[in-house]
């Protein structure tokens, strides 16, 4: 008996050393384990809206592509919404040396991603010198069926934060409205052993554009803390700070605004990001008061 208690023992030991070099970072997963959270341009709209893209991530030795499902409910026109997200279906192709340096356990596959919820109010509506102000309280799921594929992370997190924008009006046809948007807030997730990191959230963004078409660029990310003060390994690369540009492009054709964007990892998100889709607003599914 003592041997097969020493034996136990020492096999939950060496669970529990493994288990904390799993680093659950964008560094180290797939792209959309917990990727940079994309922020709006400080207004909730007024009718139910809902976009549908895809998305190709490729570099680095990981070559993704997965469908994009996201709903927007006004509680309360242009005050409250509901909204809802989610990777509809990923499909990926790992090079060897990725799927050792993770700990994957699978070169390629396919799977379903986590389920996003967000609640939205706005604080403050833009007027002469104030800006429009939206809080954002979010919950990500632990949706994703698998783990050991490092697709996905096991464990649940939230995020809060303030999105602050302003617009300027020019008398030119051509460049009609120049936004300027600030994104500041607070991400958490849980990690091995039921320890959470912690980061702040920031962001910027400038939008250009006229009632026809838009330009938008954005410059995100999120500052863990686990890099900087309890790596996992002896370069201290845990990879949770990861920072991202982005520019989008939208043409609104009627009903329907088409849009393509792409995306670059600056640090810790090693992926380029091509995303194409379309955005419509439904009336009929919109809450009526």
């Amino acid at each position: 008996m003592k041997r097969i208690g020493l034996m136990l023992l020492a096999i939950i030991s060496v669970q529990i050393i493994c288990g904390q070099t799993v680093k659950y970072s964008t560094a180290w997963f797939g792209p959309n384990a917990n990727p940079v959270p994309e922020f709006t341009d400080a207004r909730i709209p007024a009718k139910t809206t809902v976009s549908l893209m895809g998305d190709y991530y490729f570099g680095y030795g990981d070559q993704t592509e997965n469908g994009y499902a996201k709903i927007e409910i006004p509680l309360l026109p242009e005050r409250v919404s509901l909204k809802i997200w989610s990777t509809v279906l990923e499909h990926y192709q790992t090079t060897p040396e990725i799927m050792q340096s993770r700990g994957s356990n699978a070169l390629s596959g396919s799977e379903g991603g986590d389920i996003y919820v967000q609640t939205r109010i706005r604080l403050l509506k833009e007027q002469n010198h104030l800006p429009d102000i939206i809080l954002n309280s979010t919950l990500k799921t632990a949706s994703a069926k698998t783990y050991a594929s490092r697709r996905y992370f096991d464990t649940p997190g939230y995020y809060f934060d303030l999105e602050v924008g302003k617009s300027i009006f020019t008398k030119s046809k051509f460049i009609s409205e120049i936004r300027g948007v600030a994104n500041v807030g607070f991400m958490c997730w849980e990690t091995t052993g039921s320890r959470q990191d912690d980061a702040p959230m920031y962001g910027g963004k400038i939008i250009l554009g006229n009632p026809n078409w838009k330009l938008e660029n954005t410059l995100s990310g999120y500052w863990g803390w686990i890099h900087t003060y309890a790596p996992l390994s002896p370069t201290g690369d845990y990879g949770d700070a990861p920072l991202v540009y982005a520019t989008k492009f939208t043409i609104k054709c009627g009903r329907i605004d088409y849009f393509a964007q792409y995306q670059y990892g600056i640090t810790d998100f090693p992926y380029h990001q091509i995303r194409a889709g379309i955005s419509f607003s439904i009336s009929k599914l919109t809450p009526k008061f």
